[in-house]
């Protein structure tokens, strides 16, 4: 909202000199006037200081340095040698600060012991919590709920500024298709309706409605751009897609990102199209600054500068720091090639000062709305980094979060909710007791501070009800191993929970996996468990879509519930027994098969569609197995039921400057109460560019008491059926169109409507 008032007000001020001198009369809004002033105050001051600074120390503010807490480094020294460059004024940000002791101490240097006293950005990767860890950012999506995720976002931004942070890495907005793909679970999945929508929430609470507030950050978006489309899910790989998926697929939650006034992106690791990210000018210059008007700064990703010599796009490092400088990358992450080379670089007139400048200004804007020119110790709070971490208040939030977060993939004959006061309830399996749930970028999480499965089950059942544990077999073992303990333990239960799925480390950077199945002996313990004819429910503990064909088939209960931070047993045994009826639907598609990915919903059709004729062998299809995800996007059940009915439209025709209404009934055919996502899905039927066989377009979460009937509305424009045409115009076109109503993007309701 901060970005969009400026553009007000600038293409106000703009007006207001443009017009002859009688008609200077514009009116403007209090609000408006004082942001106006605000901006006019800033300017005057950043005018006055570049002036001031030497191109050394203008290229030390485009310089950001790893502060390294190995026990032999000293922990004021950012990467310099004794902190010289800090002191000459040649280092602009640090990253890995957190503790208010280290940033006052680092700050001090900046602000007192240089020729400007130009203060430090202090950024760290704080991506789903600091010291009160929520659940991974997937797992957060399979919540639909934009506001628990925007407050999970502002307490990270409480306890990271608590902490001495300025700035954090996050949100990544990477649309990923890939379960192969590590960092799939540091994201929002697969579609980019939901992921914008996400992308804002999260941007609103890390950045409040005041970036000078003390207990605000700086959010920056990442990775700029398609880094979840690397080439067969591997990390770091090259991109090589068309412009208008590019657009409309990757793009559309960083554009939301900056449109909610995100004050940076960072650059991706990937080539895009045969381009590096970091030195991608039609990205970082043409794209994101001409095109969207974002007015921050991009920052490369861990040493990505210097990394386009390996890519062979650049000769050496020195041509590394022209070219990502000249392509519009402000600030270096780590490498320092641009505190090394881009000196040089200029004097030789291959990189032009006003290229400095710009980059210099945009990160000098970002410090001055942090507060940092006012009071550069603001974020140096001793009694707060005391007080507001890990609260009360926060760690409940984190339990409602984690809760939310919990997708019911199967429950056959109501085998859930399980009842407190069973005789003897067995819990097997290596992460039934496991403190490692914090999930990848764990941020300052202590894993003592974890609530284990285990742990959460036995605090809420009876104290009547014995817990029988076993741990069942090793997480990874290729190698056979003995069942007999978790068999006997199994045979004297009258349930028995299997805690199945990944450890946390297996998923994340660089953990690019060939195959999303059950890791390890898991699935032949699981097995041999069924054969006991007891009753079983599988709790998958994992940070991607994983491959379950099986257990989808045969096992009456699973329960999704990813990595979710240090309330993970409590949320869980919410859920397990009652006292939360689940509510999360997937973000992401489940694959029988990991021949099946990329798997999305929202796939183009062919001219020969499988669903036509489904007997016909030559059509768009695999021979040995289906089309069809296991558990499709949107989709998650709860321990009631929901019926839809008279899927309707308010007219027939929605013209080119109305609107449309489209209405459903949905009624709680169950005998609880509980929250459904009804979803809203369209599809563009004949197009001058072939369209998706389904878009998400809306979604409401909506709470249904037992027995209620619910009118659920809808809202179209021509605006939201707009897309990329052949001449990558973003246009809409008269034509008709289908609308699908339902609780995922399977199972749907549809009709029709025309637009002209």
């Amino acid at each position: 909202m901060r970005n969009i008032l400026k553009i007000n007000v600038l293409g106000c001020l703009f007006l207001l000199m443009m017009l002859p001198v009688q008609a200077k009369s514009v009116s403007l809004s209090t609000t408006e006037k004082v942001q106006l002033e605000k901006e006019k105050k800033m300017n005057r001051f950043l005018d006055d200081l570049l002036k001031k600074m030497t191109l050394e120390e203008k290229i030390g503010q485009m310089s950001q340095a790893l502060l390294d807490w190995s026990p032999d480094k000293n922990p004021l020294d950012p990467g310099s040698d004794g902190g010289k460059d800090l002191r000459l004024g040649r280092v602009g940000s640090i990253f890995n600060v957190a503790g208010v002791d280290v940033s006052y101490k680092l700050q001090k240097i900046a602000v007192e012991e240089t020729r400007l006293h130009i203060p430090l950005i202090f950024g760290f990767d704080v991506i789903h919590g600091l010291k009160t860890v929520f659940p991974l950012p997937l797992a957060e999506a399979a919540s639909w709920d934009l506001s628990a995720i925007e407050r999970s976002a502002r307490i990270a931004a409480v306890e990271a500024s608590a902490m001495g942070i300025h700035w954090v890495f996050s949100p990544m907005v990477d649309i990923a298709r890939d379960a192969r793909w590590g960092r799939i679970a540091e994201g929002a999945g697969e579609d980019p309706y939901l992921g914008a929508l996400i992308a804002k929430a999260r941007v609103r609470g890390y950045q409040g409605d005041d970036l000078s507030k003390n207990n605000t950050v700086v959010a920056c978006a990442k990775h700029f751009a398609a880094y979840g489309a690397g080439i067969a899910g591997r990390d770091y790989n090259a991109v090589d897609l068309s412009e208008r998926q590019l657009r409309e697929v990757y793009l559309l939650p960083f554009k939301a990102a900056v449109e909610a006034g995100a004050g940076t992106l960072m650059a991706s690791f990937n080539t895009v199209n045969g381009i590096p990210a970091s030195a991608n000018s039609f990205l970082l210059r043409k794209i994101l600054k001409e095109e969207w008007g974002f007015d921050g700064f991009v920052v490369s990703d861990f040493e990505s500068v210097k990394e386009l010599v390996a890519h062979g796009y650049a000769e050496n490092e020195k041509d590394a720091a022209r070219l990502a400088a000249n392509a519009g990358l402000d600030m270096e992450m780590k490498s320092n090639t641009y505190r090394n080379e881009l000196l040089k670089q200029v004097e030789a007139g291959l990189v032009s000062e006003k290229v400095i400048n710009e980059a210099v200004r945009r990160i000098l804007t970002i410090k001055y709305r942090l507060g940092l020119f006012e009071d550069p110790y603001r974020y140096c709070d001793a009694n707060r980094e005391k007080t507001e971490l890990l609260t009360p208040e926060h760690i409940r939030a984190a339990r409602d979060m984690a809760r939310k977060s919990i997708v019911l993939l199967k429950n056959e004959n109501n085998t859930l909710p399980l009842k407190k006061d069973i005789g003897k309830l067995a819990v097997i399996g290596a992460l039934a007791d496991s403190h490692d749930m914090l999930g990848c970028w764990g941020g300052l999480g202590d894993q003592k501070d974890v609530v284990p499965i285990l742990q959460g089950i036995k605090a809420a059942v009876s104290p009547n009800t014995e817990i029988l544990y076993s741990h069942g077999c090793e997480l990874e073992s290729k190698t056979p191993e003995d069942f007999t303990e978790a068999l006997n333990v199994a045979r004297q239960a009258d349930q028995i929970i299997m805690v199945m799925g990944e450890s946390a480390g297996m998923t994340g950077e660089s953990q690019s996996r060939i195959r999303i199945d059950i890791p390890g002996n898991q699935e032949a313990l699981l097995k041999e468990v069924m054969k006991l004819g007891k009753p079983v429910v599988v709790l998958l503990t994992n940070g991607r879509p994983l491959s379950i064909p099986w257990e989808a088939e045969h096992v009456p209960a699973i329960v999704e519930t990813w990595f979710l931070g240090i309330q993970t047993g409590n949320a869980i045994a919410d859920v397990l027994f009652g006292d939360c009826n689940p509510s999360g639907k997937l973000p992401v598609s489940f694959p029988y098969n990991i021949g099946q990915v990329p798997l999305y919903y929202s796939e183009l059709s062919t001219g020969r569609p499988k669903a036509e004729k489904p007997d016909d062998p030559f059509r768009s299809r695999y021979a040995d197995a289906t089309n069809d995800a296991v558990y499709p996007f949107g989709y998650g059940l709860s321990y009631t039921t929901f019926e839809y009915s008279n899927l309707r439209t308010d007219q027939p025709v929605l013209p080119m400057k109305g609107s449309i209404k489209i209405s459903v009934d949905v009624k709680n055919t169950g005998n609880c109460s509980g929250e459904e996502v009804v979803q809203l899905y369209i599809r563009d039927l004949s197009a001058s560019v072939c369209r998706p066989v389904k878009e998400l377009k809306g979604f409401q979460k909506l709470f249904f008491e037992s027995g209620e009937t619910k009118t659920v509305q809808f809202v179209l424009t021509p605006e939201n059926l707009n897309y990329y045409d052949a001449n990558m115009k973003w246009r809409v076109e008269p034509g008709t169109f289908t609308v699908f109503v339902g609780g995922n993007s399977r199972d749907v309701l549809k009709t029709n409507f025309q637009l002209n």
